[in-house]
């Protein structure tokens, strides 16, 4: 047991002395170098998230004593405030949003069931008692969103208790919107098919922005989950109509 723990000590240590000198890291390549599964390094990278010594990406991490892009940062903290309105039992849907489907990791409630057409959720760790469907349907790249009459047939009978999506865009007038028309009418099915709560988690950077096709207008959405650099004249805009808005702060890290 001791000589377990010294190796996990050892090769953690190693982590944060390869990122003193390249502060950005990859899951697939820790893994290579190390010689140990994807699930184990991503282990490592969360606890010394704890410890105050990187911050988790996409796919990786970057050192906590560099100035790593603030967005990605925000969009994790977004993600783990989102994670509090998880009750235990909830069945939730998930689009194809990358900051949504960050919930996961976050979880801390047993017996949670998350129906997403984000192909990704098949690479990501969860915490036991969380169990992911898949739509199905035909998969588009970019971002492995699964779409069509395939995933919306799937998707018909299913009436979650809470939608998580992540947008484009949101503003008090255009309402969520998004860049991909074939995502539309997915989104539009979760969010009227979430009888206790949807909520919208985006990043200052699409706070009082449109994109090209809406999702859903503002008055469908429970909560809005930004961060301390939204511009307030958005939000104030979106409170008017009924949203609940919620700020997370770089400080809360």
């Amino acid at each position: 047991m001791k000589r377990e723990r010294a190796c996990v000590d050892n090769r953690r240590n190693r982590i944060i002395e390869m990122m003193q000198k390249n502060p950005t890291v990859r899951v697939d390549e820790l893994a290579q170098i190390f010689g140990v599964s994807l699930i184990t390094i991503r282990r490592d990278l969360q606890y010394l998230e704890e410890q105050k010594l990187l911050i988790r990406v996409y796919g990786g991490a970057v050192s906590a004593l560099e100035s790593p892009d603030e967005v990605q940062i925000y969009r994790r903290l977004i993600a783990r405030y989102a994670a509090r309105f998880v009750l235990p039992g909830d069945t939730l849907f998930i689009n194809t949003s990358w900051n949504a489907l960050q919930i996961l990791e976050y979880i801390q409630c047993d017996n949670v069931t998350v129906i997403t057409n984000n192909g990704k959720a098949l690479g990501y760790e969860r915490p036991q008692g969380v169990n992911v469907v898949l739509t199905g349907g035909e998969l588009r790249h970019p971002k492995d969103a699964m779409v069509g009459d395939f995933a919306l047939r799937n998707l018909q009978p299913i009436y979650a208790k809470k939608a998580f999506v992540g947008c484009s865009g949101i503003s008090a007038d255009a309402g969520m919107t998004t860049e991909v028309f074939n995502e539309v009418s997915i989104n539009e099915m979760m969010i009227d098919h979430a009888s206790k709560g949807v909520y919208v988690l985006a990043d200052h950077t699409k706070i009082g922005k449109s994109s090209s096709f809406m999702s859903c207008p503002v008055e469908k959405i429970t909560a809005l989950i930004t961060d301390e650099q939204a511009p307030r004249e958005a939000l104030d805009a979106m409170r008017e109509k009924g949203v609940q808005v919620y700020q997370v702060c770089r400080g809360d890290f």
